[in-house]
């Protein structure tokens, strides 16, 4: 039996996206917004909608007390949490059940399980999946963390435990730079996370960032839903994301989801989630981390298999087991992220106001946006304003679409990053699927 009412505790594209499959469900949707967001289509789309605060993150989006007194005074049997935000806050998940309300994602125990990457890396190991040479666990102290470098070889990357987007990691090339790395990264991981704890790895030379969509259910079944490739990065930012992954082979693929769906049983994981793998020039596959969450990118699983992952997460939420199998992508997706960023000048952000919008059109394009002409972006929050998606038979026909829709899709007003875009799907290594997490280290607008 599906949930009556569901809370939409994010803004956004995401909370639009959930909104739309809440009312195909016929299932009602609440948005919550702050005095930011007012004109936003997750407001003006959903049932009902609560203000819950002044523009501020940490005065809206993230006021745990606010969210929950909207679901209940809005009766709501369930939340759920998008991508960002509170949707990887164990706190917050503890919160909801304590309040017997549904939290669409993972459980307390399994975010706090997986959050900490050092203790995600140790549990990755248990459960036989490859992990990448380095410390066991958190690092004590600069002495321990010379030792540990020492052994594995440098380079080496210092992460922040509690880390995430980048932030707390620092990649190490010799020994006399490790004490500078190590006191900048762990001030950097209490700024962000209030925690400033490391651990260490092994530097992956020329790495491709491919993840793996699985879903569990609640009587321990999971499977994977085939790989996407995020390597097209910037400051370890994904920009742009494809399916299926033009540097994968069948077999890679087999072991590569074998190893998430391992992962996935191991931890009885339930929901959506992602497993996230370093694979170097020799296609060696290691565990990165794992994203108890909707990953931003979901939209290009879903067009090469047909399939709302939206729709899956809530139903696994309501107790219902899984509705798909292990699968392998016929079809070709790419997703470029629309930024209200000026590319020209370091993508330093650009709000203010929209002027006029022209969206593409036609087979093969799907947009994810709650922006329209008139919009205004606020500088409080994330720069994405918009998800370009295409899909096709080929993936030569999906750089194509992508060029095609780039072009006819317009934006005045404010800068965004379409251009670079546009010139990224004429890159000669990018068509050639020929690139690495370095990518941008080189790439010339």
């Amino acid at each position: 039996m599906f949930f009556k009412k569901i809370l939409v505790a994010n803004r956004g594209e995401i909370a639009l996206r959930i909104i739309r499959t809440c009312k195909e469900m016929g299932i009602k949707s609440v948005a919550v917004y702050s005095k930011a967001d007012e004109e936003s289509l997750h407001v003006k789309f959903a049932d009902e909608a609560v203000c819950i605060g002044p523009p501020s993150i940490k005065d809206s989006y993230l006021k745990t007390s606010n969210i929950l007194a909207a679901a209940e005074i809005t009766n709501s049997d369930a939340i759920h949490p998008g991508y960002g935000f509170l949707s990887e806050n164990a706190k917050f998940s503890k919160m909801c059940e304590e309040h017997k309300i549904k939290f669409i994602g993972a459980s307390s125990e399994m975010i706090n399980r997986m959050g900490d990457k050092a203790e995600a890396k140790n549990t990755m190991k248990m459960a036989g999946v490859p992990i990448i040479p380095g410390s066991e666990g958190k690092i004590e102290n600069f002495k321990e963390a010379m030792r540990i470098a020492k052994k594995i070889g440098f380079p080496v990357m210092l992460k922040a435990s509690a880390g995430g987007g980048g932030k707390g990691m620092r990649s190490v090339w010799t020994l006399n730079d490790l004490e500078k790395a190590w006191e900048s990264a762990r001030k950097e991981s209490l700024a962000s996370f209030g925690d400033d704890s490391m651990y260490i790895e092994k530097l992956i030379q020329e790495p491709r960032h491919i993840e793996i969509q699985v879903v569990g259910d609640s009587f321990g079944n999971a499977c994977h839903l085939s790989e996407r490739d995020c390597s097209i990065q910037r400051r370890h930012q994904k920009l742009t994301e494809e399916t299926p992954s033009p540097f994968m082979t069948d077999s890679l693929r087999k072991k590569m989801g074998k190893a998430a769906v391992k992962a996935a049983e191991f931890i009885k994981y339930e929901g959506a989630g992602t497993v996230e793998f370093l694979v170097d020039k020799n296609r060696d596959f290691y565990f990165m981390e794992m994203n108890t969450r909707i990953q931003v990118e979901h939209p290009i699983t879903e067009q090469v298999m047909d399939f709302d992952l939206i729709r899956e997460q809530i139903k696994v939420a309501c107790g219902e087991s899984l509705s798909g199998i292990n699968y392998f992508p016929k079809l070709f997706s790419i997703e470029c992220r629309i930024n209200a960023e000026d590319p020209f000048n370091d993508f330093s952000p650009s709000p203010g106001k929209i002027s006029n919008i022209n969206m593409p059109g036609g087979h093969g394009i799907r947009i994810d946006t709650h922006v329209y002409s008139g919009y205004t972006i606020s500088p409080y929050y994330d720069s994405m304003i918009a998800k370009l998606i295409t899909t096709a038979q080929t993936r030569e026909e999906a750089i194509n679409k992508m060029k095609r829709a780039l072009d006819e899709f317009v934006i005045e007003g404010i800068s965004t990053t379409i251009p670079f875009h546009r010139k990224l799907m004429d890159d000669p290594n990018y068509i050639s699927g020929n690139y690495t997490t370095k990518f941008m280290d080189e790439f010339q607008l």
